[in-house]
């Protein structure tokens, strides 16, 4: 059959991916289905074989398909998203023991695993020191680094700011904080949590997050810019959250201010 209209103008490996993605799509290859060959895939299609190889590049970049060595390529089983939302620091889930990500995690049958690769005393980004109301050209800042994985897989990137001079020589400077985590150890400090602000963008990954995260070829990633602000509306801790976006998701629920 000749392709007809804009179909006929896009390149042959698009045309290949885009009715392999179909067939996805609708479950003619279901989660977990092996592909044909690239040789299968060339001769189905009346394609050269590196045409082929290029259509399937073009499925591993959309999430759609992954590659096991020495076994073939695979449909994608759908993750379900991480969702984090506007409970995430509330009384009732901090009551569990669990942080955030501990309890998504739990939720979902999976094992949380946390890495802190490192601890620093570092001058702050500028978007952390205007936040946090610290002095950018000095290390005036604890910097702490954790990775955060799922059943071993790599899920989202953390950097905590706190300021220097009440992290040093305490438990913040440890990467086991004890019962309750940082908040806790802040809330010793005198900083009650009381109020957050969530800044959320979206971007594609700088090459050390991919490398961290696993990211295949064109997948995007969520950044929240965390503020946390205690009973005297005073920043105490700011952190960078950088989600892959293929596996997380966020879910706020508002309140919204009627007027008098």
């Amino acid at each position: 059959m000749t392709p007809s209209g804009a179909s006929a103008q896009q390149p042959p490996s698009r045309r290949i991916a885009d009715d392999l993605r179909r067939q996805i799509e609708t479950g003619v290859l279901r989660s977990g289905a092996k592909l044909p060959s690239e040789r299968k895939l060339a001769d189905q299609y009346g394609a050269a074989r590196n045409t082929a190889r290029e259509a399937v590049r073009l499925l591993a970049e959309q999430g759609l398909v992954t590659a096991k060595h020495g076994s073939g390529v695979f449909v994608r089983t759908p993750q379900r998203l991480f969702r984090f939302g506007s409970d995430r620091y509330s009384l009732k889930n901090r009551e569990t023991g669990l942080t955030p990500f501990r309890l998504e995690a739990k939720r979902q049958g999976k094992v949380a695993r946390i890495e802190v690769p490192s601890i620093a005393r570092e001058k702050p980004p500028a978007d952390v020191a205007e936040r946090l109301g610290v002095a950018a050209e000095e290390e005036s800042v604890v910097h702490r680094e954790n990775h955060y994985f799922a059943d071993d897989e790599p899920v989202q990137i953390v950097s905590t700011y706190l300021r220097w001079d009440e992290a040093q020589g305490t438990l913040l400077m440890q990467p086991k904080t004890g019962k309750d985590g940082i908040y806790g150890r802040l809330q010793e400090l005198g900083h009650v949590m009381t109020r957050v602000r969530d800044e959320i963008s979206a971007r594609m990954p700088i090459p050390e997050e991919a490398s961290v995260l696993e990211l295949l070829p064109g997948v995007p990633v969520l950044e929240v810019l965390h503020t946390s602000l205690d009973q005297n509306d005073v920043p105490f801790e700011v952190s960078r959250y950088v989600h892959r976006a293929d596996q997380t998701g966020l879910l706020y629920e508002l309140p919204v201010e009627q007027e008098d």
